[in-house]
């Protein structure tokens, strides 16, 4: 199952300010060709705004122009992230050999 109540917002400094939870739960980002990565947080608005000011140079080579989340207790995160990952297949996660 893809994201719940998934919704594209724009990977910027003031979207991330205004759209993200400072909560538990699981993110994407991605770009008009797919999916580039699926990740945890403990804080998605924490972790999104990291990705956003000291991108990894992964994320240096293939910019996200948006990003989507829901909302996951920690004990269910992990499992969650999995499911997406095997489903939606994003590229860093790929080649992290996630998939």
């Amino acid at each position: 199952m893809p994201f719940n109540y998934h919704g594209n917002r724009s990977f910027t400094a003031v979207s991330i300010e205004n759209n993200a939870p400072a909560a538990s739960g699981v993110y994407g980002l991605a770009d008009a060709g797919g999916w580039i990565y699926i990740g945890t947080a403990t804080n998605i608005k924490a972790e999104l705004r990291k990705h956003l000011e000291r991108p990894s140079p992964f994320l240096k080579s293939h910019r996200p122009t948006g990003f989507t989340f829901e909302f996951c207790a920690e004990e269910h995160r992990a499992e969650r992230q999995n499911q997406l990952v095997e489903e939606l297949r994003p590229i860093a996660n790929r080649e992290a050999g996630q998939v």
